[in-house]
């Protein structure tokens, strides 16, 4: 594998540089003298923030991107980039080194000796913003790659001059199996990306070999009520490094007790350590699944030798980052607009599980399915976890990386529903979503816009009315 040599810049060329993880990593290597150039099939707030930065960016993906840019040493892409995708192809043809985006972010990582890397299905992003708070608050300075935009920050990437680096490590294609982490953290194991996976068992087999990659003398910190954590202890049976577990089951190093909600869904709840009562932990964030995040933040802060106080500190001032149970204002009939990334079951249902207990009127949710081939594979845990709402408007699915193969349609999605006596329908464009939103909401009533796709959009177009 090319390996990068940070303490002589090159020439370093980002396919799909518009992405969220990519343009951190981008701005990463401006600010350390790389010259960056980049590519992305359209224009974004995203890039538009990094051509500000100086960076050259292309929107159009074809091979007389490169041939515009002579000197590019490297090219980096993302897991979603198909090896038919021209600006691949020519660098492949011309031999210049290739390197995926998580392959480019284990070698950032290796500079900094207290890295931290968060995995698991759900969770990252908060829980990866909790950390980036309690560092900041600790003024540890540290380096921070977050899957979303991160207010504190100003973005979502911090560039720091300590040995602390903390960021999101997904398990999409195995990317994270390219980090050596200091502190390894296993939020949670579900089934989900099965294009990838096809099955639970090779999830959690993937897990496993993640937790494997821990560097000697490091810490795994690991959800004990998972079912799955046994397979994560074997994994590091003959690893030199410590596993601390975390969650609400009594056996757990880390839990939480008498976790109680605010009119604003935000969890208290006493800390437990090792046995023994450790304080009243609050957090400004939404949900009791989040109480359980923070376990896992707290447990990196002390290993860290982070104080309790600045730890709370941290922990009391990270609301929500950008798109996760984000307030984005009230209609002019005084429906309450929030939006959420959740798009997969188990996430939906803690979304809606917090809405519930927030809402004053009725709640809708107007959800987008991202993917087809995990609305196919997840069909029936989907209309489990959607059916609590009281209203449930249902756009469009979102490609992303997919084909249609019309094997599955949001029709089928909003006829699960109804058979469960769900007031549910299917509406697909946004703006007829709209439309059926402003004539049936009441005063009070919350919408939720739902998916990870451009669903949000649709709040945007209702607040500007």
């Amino acid at each position: 594998m090319y390996q990068i040599d940070f303490t002589k810049p090159c020439h370093v060329h980002f396919i799909g540089i518009g992405g969220i993880s990519m343009s951190g990593l981008a701005e990463i290597l401006n600010r350390a003298g790389f010259t960056v150039t980049g590519s992305d099939v359209r224009e974004s707030e995203v890039t538009e923030m990094l051509v500000k930065q100086g960076i050259r960016v292309y929107y159009s993906q074809v091979a007389e991107n490169l041939i515009s840019e002579p000197d590019t040493a490297l090219v980096v892409y993302t897991a979603a980039i198909s090896e038919d995708n021209p600006e691949y192809l020519y660098a492949k043809e011309q031999g210049i080194p290739l390197l995926s985006r998580a392959e480019l972010l284990g070698m950032i990582m290796d500079n900094y000796p207290e890295s931290i890397a968060v995995s698991g299905t759900h969770g990252k992003t908060t829980t990866t913003a909790m950390l980036a708070h309690i560092l900041l608050a600790a003024k540890k300075d540290p380096t921070v790659s977050i899957g979303g935009m991160l207010d504190v920050i100003g973005g979502n990437i911090r560039t720091g001059s300590s040995p602390y680096f903390v960021t999101e490590a997904c398990e999409y294609k195995n990317s994270y199996h390219s980090f050596r982490p200091y502190i390894s953290i296993i939020l949670n194991i579900d089934n989900d990306h099965l294009d990838f996976f096809h099955n639970l068992d090779n999830i959690v087999k993937s897990f496993a070999e993640f937790a494997g990659k821990i560097k000697e003398g490091g810490t795994l910190i690991v959800n004990g009520d998972m079912p799955y954590v046994d397979v994560i202890r074997e994994a590091v049976k003959d690893k030199d490094c410590r596993l601390i577990t975390f969650g609400l089951g009594a056996n757990n190093d880390y839990r939480a007790e008498n976790i109680k909600l605010n009119d604003a869904g935000h969890p208290s709840f006493t800390l437990i350590r090792n046995n023994e009562e450790a304080g009243t932990v609050s957090l400004s964030v939404t949900g009791r699944h989040n109480a359980v995040n923070a376990l896992s933040a707290i447990a990196a802060a002390d290993i860290l030798g982070i104080s309790m106080e600045d730890t709370c500190e941290g922990l009391k001032t990270c609301s929500s980052a950008k798109r996760r149970f984000e307030y984005k204002g009230t209609t002019k009939k005084g429906a309450v607009i929030i939006d959420d990334y959740a798009h997969h079951p188990t996430e939906i249902a803690a979304t809606i599980a917090v809405g519930k207990s927030v809402a004053k009127g009725d709640l809708w949710i107007a959800f987008q399915p991202h993917t087809y081939s995990r609305t196919k594979a997840l069909l029936d845990d989907f209309a489990e976890a959607l059916k609590p709402a009281d209203h449930i408007l249902l756009a469009d699915i979102y490609a992303a990386r997919e084909k249609d193969d019309g094997t599955v349609h949001s029709r089928d999605l909003a006829e699960k529903l109804i058979k469960l006596d769900t007031d549910a329908v299917y509406l697909g464009e946004f703006s007829t979503i709209e439309k059926y939103f402003s004539e049936h909401c009441k005063n009070n009533d919350m919408l939720i816009t739902m998916g990870a796709g451009p669903i949000d959009s649709v709040g945007v177009s209702l607040l500007s009315e």
